[in-house]
């Protein structure tokens, strides 16, 4: 009997190993073999992108699908195991795959004819032999042909991420091995849900391109300059100012000048509002270039147009588009040295401000006091910017405008350009991506904290920043330290010094979830405040940071109840205009995140 029994136990061992064979390891080892043939075409496509040669890129695209499809058939053969939660991930990731490919044979096939109007190389280059302003028009004309496919790609790429959403990175370990593996999985879904913002919720806002680019009729656009430098709540001082008119691709500058001339053409100047009068240094008067006090860009907008009204020099513009420095500093490491006026520009670092030389050269410009006449002083950041979009569109698009799009996408992304529309479907679609410096609702923990300089020089520039955010179940406590380690700058206007580094003369706001009980706030020289606004409560003091010194801040205070601290989610709003924060963020001992800031940024406990 006993040995009846062994050989049933001997035959199921045998059948089962037999089966093992054939429907997990047989698989397994097909899958295998399928995903590197499948990994070595993605690398040779990633080659072929850089290359900019869309025929080629095609029919690559062709060969990848056709692999692609190798590896699915292949791993339908353990989906019978779909119960098992690694092989539902590799269902998922695969059909996501799936519909990338299809999103990608769309565009591909949709932007073939137009390629080369987008950096693309495809027989003859008819589109480099027009002239700057044609080739431009030519671009937004065909706008209207491209933007036709826009609902099914970005259906594909929606579907892709419902897909994506489904896998779990924490069931992974970190490591296998050396390979990193939880990491990887987080990025990659990060990726997709970026993309999908891109292609489903910035939807209403790519129909529209053309419309913007002035296709039906012509459109004006305000372009503000932000000195971040001299940092303000919506990321700088409003320096200079020019109208934009745009009507079928056709582009001219209607006015242009600093924004000093602007408040003088308003006759009468409201007195200024409380925080100007408590912060800043002997200003009594509400004026246009202080009126970004909103770490809101869209409030901001409101007090700008409340004095912009009253200008002489006011014009009815569609919409509103600042940037930074940054955008300046990105397009001369692009096209390279510009001239203006006789003077070089150039994004090469110098020694005397251990910043980009064109930095330095506007500064000395502009700011430097001399006893004599400078032509076009204040109007030469306008020329720059004019001259190096002529630039942007006057060279071949294949050799530099895949790179300018990419660097200009990331720099909306990071808040270097603010974007405001009158018409109220484009102005949603931007909220919506994140284009507009809204201060944004948030069910778990937020914090943004907005620092404005009032009076400080422009000591933003060599001032750093680090940020450490610690919470152990309802109580936060965020800690700034700002540090300057550089001189005084020669501030004597009679002597014509260069007032770059100075004191920093700093009023700052922490907005912190609505019913947050503040218990202290170390390090402010002037009586806190504590009040609510855009939904949220805030903490309000001021600081001075001097030079070759350091000052720290230090927040404590309770999260109200409604704020879930079982399941941790803080978002983080980046203020405008930084380029980078040395963030660090810790719940319950434990550090979720620890390097630069340089977007808004949703940070979980894993």
């Amino acid at each position: 009997m006993r040995r009846n029994k062994s050989k049933k136990s001997l035959i199921y061992l045998i059948v089962l190993l037999v089966l093992s064979y054939f429907f997990i390891y047989r698989p397994i080892v097909n899958i295998k073999a399928k995903a590197n043939i499948v990994i070595a075409s993605a690398k040779e496509m990633k080659s072929i992108l850089a290359k900019n040669d869309i025929e080629l890129l095609r029919m690559r695209l062709d060969d990848f699908s056709n692999k692609y499809q190798n590896l699915e058939k292949a791993s339908k053969s353990i989906y019978w195991a779909s119960f098992i939660p690694y092989v539902s991930d590799l269902k998922n990731g695969l059909t996501a795959g799936n519909y990338l490919i299809k999103a990608a044979k769309e565009t591909v096939t949709t932007i073939e004819p137009y390629a080369d109007l987008i950096g693309f190389k495809k027989g003859e280059a008819s589109f480099v032999e027009k002239s700057s302003e044609d080739r431009l028009q030519t671009a937004v004309l065909t706008l209207d042909k491209l933007v036709a496919k826009v609902d099914p790609i970005s259906s594909n790429i929606d579907i892709a991420n419902s897909k994506i959403a489904k896998i779990n990175p924490n069931r992974y370990p970190k490591k296998f091995g050396k390979m990193i593996v939880r990491d990887r999985i987080i990025n990659i879904k990060e990726q997709f849900e970026g993309m999908t913002s891109l292609f489903v919720d910035a939807k209403p806002l790519i129909k529209k391109l053309p419309e913007i680019l002035g296709s039906k009729e012509e459109k004006t656009y305000l372009i503000l300059y932000q000195n971040d430098k001299e940092r303000r709540a919506t990321g700088g001082f409003l320096t200079f100012y020019a109208v934009f008119k745009i009507k079928n691709g056709k582009m001219t500058i209607g006015q242009s000048n600093d924004i000093y001339s602007l408040d003088e053409s308003i006759s009468d100047h409201p007195k200024a509002p409380p925080e100007i009068i408590t912060y800043h240094k002997g200003v009594s008067i509400f004026n246009i270039r202080d009126s970004n006090l909103s770490p809101d860009f869209v409030e901001s907008v409101k007090l700008f147009e409340s004095l912009y009204k009253k200008s002489g020099s006011k014009v009815q513009y569609d919409g509103i588009i600042t940037m930074d420095s940054k955008i300046l500093v990105d397009m001369l490491t692009i096209f390279g040295d510009t001239q203006v006026s006789g003077v070089n520009f150039s994004a090469k670092e110098d020694q005397r401000c251990d910043c980009p030389e064109a930095i330095y050269t506007l500064f000395d410009i502009v700011d430097r006091p001399v006893g004599y006449f400078k032509e076009n002083r204040k109007g030469i950041l306008g020329d720059l910017m004019y001259a190096l979009f002529y630039k942007a569109i006057g060279y071949s698009p294949s050799k530099y405008w895949g790179t300018l799009m990419q660097t200009m996408y990331q720099n909306l992304q990071e808040k270097h350009i603010l974007l405001y529309f009158v018409d109220s479907d484009i102005q949603k679609s931007v909220e919506q991506i994140n284009f507009a410096g809204k201060i944004k609702d948030y069910k778990g923990d937020y914090l943004h904290i907005n620092n404005v300089n009032f009076a400080g020089a422009k000591s933003n520039m060599f001032v750093d920043e680090t940020i450490t955010s610690e919470t152990k179940d309802s109580q936060r406590e965020v800690t700034i330290n700002f540090k300057n380690p550089y001189p005084h700058s020669d501030c004597n206007l009679e002597r014509g010094g260069l007032c770059l580094n100075a004191t920093l003369r700093n009023w700052i706001r922490f907005y912190v979830p609505k019913g947050s009980k503040l218990i202290s706030l170390q390090g402010s020289t002037k009586k806190v405040q504590t009040y609510d606004e855009l939904g949220k409560t805030v903490f309000e003091g001021f600081l001075e940071v001097p030079t070759q010194g350091q000052a720290t801040v230090i927040v404590k205070y309770t999260l109200p109840s409604n704020v879930d601290t079982n399941n941790y989610s803080l978002l983080i709003q980046k203020q405008p205009g930084v380029e980078e924060q040395k963030l660090k963020v810790i719940y319950n001992n434990k550090t979720l995140f620890n390097r630069m800031l340089r977007m808004d940024k949703v940070i979980e406990e894993n």
